[in-house]
């Protein structure tokens, strides 16, 4: 189905929050305007970017970050076109390789992209050594425009890659809760590392997407790994919607000739959600305002 929005019974931002920022979404137009990549894993459905302005608008959200999604590979145009579609309440997160020149990062940037994604976790790489040599090769590239590499990864990738992440001159933002397991123990093996991360100030973490590493009602289960996570740094605490939610049913065999349906899921929970994570009105501000502020440049 063709993404869409749902209507809010309390449209008003969580504490009269000003500027609120939703770090991770994703625009899909009609193929025939961006077309797909020849090696995408899946075929996603329509999301224009109406409706995106209209969910936000129903659940207070003002600012936005577009995080181009791997069924472009690394054509940015539909990114670049979403970005000026929108104007000066967004931002980009790119997806680039080594054939990407430094004119095109300079206009990647004056575009409003700030930060460009390893989309690891989709295609299933798993080897912390070539996600680091990735990460380094990357690092180098953007160095000289100050922005971020967005990691989509799990907590063994993550665990293998600390040191290194850890000397990075780099930021790193970590994607949805870094896929932990919320069904399983606060101790289960890389949450340590990623707290350590977080703590010393060496990556963001998106508390976004909780359906992705949660099958609880209302992720209840989410709960201890997210104060955990808060409580390390709420400074390197960020929030996404990942709206319009290209997750497939568990077991689902992604074929690429298919459009995929899109999950459904309620937004306005999710910020309510993330709201009640952080407890105080200065963390949720944190992680809703000022740290998208200073990493997104806002």
């Amino acid at each position: 189905m063709t993404a869409t929005t749902q209507t809010s019974s309390n449209p008003a931002a969580p504490y009269g929050l000003a500027g609120i920022c939703d770090c991770h979404t994703h625009v899909f137009p009609p193929a025939e305007q961006f077309p797909f990549s020849p090696k995408r894993h899946y075929t996603p459905d329509l999301a224009s970017v109406e409706a995106l302005r209209a969910l936000h608008q129903s659940i207070g959200v003002e600012r936005v970050v577009i995080v181009h999604p791997s069924p472009y590979g690394a054509d940015n145009a539909c990114l670049i076109w979403a970005l000026q579609t929108i104007g000066a309440s967004a931002r980009g997160v790119a997806v680039i390789d080594e054939a990407t020149s430094a004119q095109a990062l300079s206009e990647l940037h004056a575009a409003g992209v700030r930060g460009t994604r390893l989309n690891l976790e989709t295609v299933g790489q798993n080897d912390p050594t070539v996600a680091q040599q990735q990460m380094l090769r990357t690092a180098r590239q953007i160095a000289p425009l100050g922005w971020h590499i967005q990691m989509y990864t799990n907590l063994g990738v993550i665990e293998g890659m600390h040191d290194t992440i850890m000397q990075s001159a780099t930021p790193v933002v970590i994607d949805h809760f870094g896929r932990l397991k919320a069904d399983g123990e606060l101790a289960q093996p890389g949450f340590e590392a990623l707290l350590s991360l977080v703590r010393a100030g060496k990556a963001y973490v998106k508390l976004s997407a909780a359906y992705r590493v949660s099958e609880a009602p209302d992720y209840a289960d989410v709960t201890p790994f997210a104060e955990a996570l808060i409580s390390a740094n709420p400074d390197q605490m960020l929030w996404g919607t990942d709206w319009p939610h290209p997750f497939p049913p568990k077991g689902h065999v992604r074929i690429p000739e298919v459009v995929e349906k899109f999950h459904h899921e309620d937004n306005e929970a999710a910020l309510r959600r993330v709201v009640q994570w952080a407890k105080t009105r200065d963390i949720a501000k944190k992680i809703l305002v000022d740290n998208p502020a200073r990493i997104y440049d806002f």
